[in-house]
């Protein structure tokens, strides 16, 4: 059951994140007097449809994998009134980024949410004002629990909040660290909560690993973490805003290391040194590792639903929107970005792009996506197994 309503939440995330990048598109046609046909959430076959006031089509469709527009005349080259060939290059401009810029404004109203009720702090540094606001660490937690160490041994277990180590409270997983350090090779009391057990608070002993041992599972065998929110003010909204710029920046920074790690790595490939060839291995397998397709998305969605992290939950949302604004904007052919730069190219160098050089391009583009799409999907399978 938990499993089934995971599935139906990470669908409906998508849809919904679709249907608003296409409502931008269908918006800013309508503002530029290009006629939209239809407005369709999911794909066909359609189970429902109504003609609006506006001469658009709604449609919901039986497939929830997303969602479409369709303009008059969609070709650079379609002339006639209320073709979307017909716009002039800035009415274009904007048709063609405001699903983009709607991605990105949603993402900002749900930081701005979370900045009001506790924004995790997932990237250092991260955007926040000085003078409004405050920052509140949760209890020190259990990660992960190593085999065969001193936690394991003592039935430690992951989720666990680690509360005191012989009286002495624990604050951070650096004070963690140092006790354990000083009490090398020591029997200690470790008072913990389990959350799983009715947040039952309860002690137990815990023979720490001496000096030599720990170099190779440290002193108390488990990897600790501790989470820290932002609740912000009055500046809830400079904070969202400014954190999803913060994040927008990230993810262009990992962007460009999958390209440069995946290309880098094809290009040393060729190389005739055994060292070299195994280097670009390395990189191929970092790119493969730093992306991830639909199923990668939702194996994020279910998690954090079944568990009811609200919080992770809204987060992972708004920064799969920011996702699909920054690969949207990519100069990519299919993609948004890509549309407008073949276009740009073509209005710069005064040729006519006609309708089937149009559709060549982007028909070459959206076979590359597909098939990079399915490739990290597969990638997607094997991690979880």
């Amino acid at each position: 059951m938990h499993i089934l309503l995971g599935v139906l939440a990470g669908l409906a995330v998508l849809v919904v994140l679709v249907t608003i990048h296409e409502l931008g598109h269908a918006l800013a046609a309508l503002k530029n007097g290009v006629t939209v046909e239809e407005f369709a959430i999911g794909f066909p076959p359609t189970v429902w449809s109504k003609k609006l006031k506006n001469g658009v089509d709604f449609k919901i469709n039986a497939l929830p994998l997303g969602g479409y527009v369709k303009l008059q005349g969609e070709h650079d080259s379609a002339s006639e009134p209320g073709d979307y060939g017909s716009a002039s290059f800035w009415a274009k401009t904007q048709i063609l980024f405001a699903g983009v810029f709607f991605n990105f404004v949603f993402a900002c109203l749900l930081m701005t949410i979370l900045a009001w009720t506790g924004l995790p702090q997932v990237l250092p540094n991260q955007f926040r004002l000085a003078n409004d606001g405050k920052i509140v660490h949760s209890p020190v937690q259990v990660d992960k629990v190593l085999d065969d160490g001193p936690a394991k041994r003592a039935g430690l277990k992951a989720d666990d909040q680690l509360l005191k180590i012989n009286q002495q409270q624990i604050d951070s997983p650096d004070q963690l660290r140092q006790i354990t350090k000083r009490l090398a090779g020591q029997e200690v009391t470790v008072e913990y909560r389990r959350l799983s057990d009715k947040q039952t608070v309860a002690q137990t002993k815990v023979k720490l690993n001496d000096h030599q041992t720990a170099e190779k599972s440290g002193y108390i065998g488990l990897l600790p973490f501790q989470e820290a929110k932002l609740y912000a003010g009055w500046s809830a909204p400079i904070v969202g805003v400014g954190t999803v710029v913060q994040m927008m920046g990230e993810t262009l920074k990992g962007v460009g290391q999958v390209f440069v790690n995946f290309f880098g790595g094809l290009v040393q490939k060729l190389s005739f040194d055994q060292t070299t060839r195994q280097h670009a291995d390395q990189k191929i397998a970092q790119a493969g590792q730093s992306v991830a397709g639909p199923v990668g998305l939702l194996g994020v969605i279910f998690p954090a639903l079944i568990g009811g992290e609200i919080t992770k939950f809204v987060l992972f949302v708004a920064l799969i929107s920011l996702t699909l604004a920054v690969m949207n904007a990519l100069p990519i052919p299919a993609l948004d970005g890509g549309r407008w730069l073949v276009t740009a190219l073509f209005r710069g160098l005064k040729k006519p792009l006609t309708k089937d050089l149009e559709e060549q391009i982007h028909g070459t583009g959206m076979l590359i996506l597909l098939a990079l799409t399915l490739l990290i999907t597969v990638g997607d399978i094997f991690k979880l197994f």
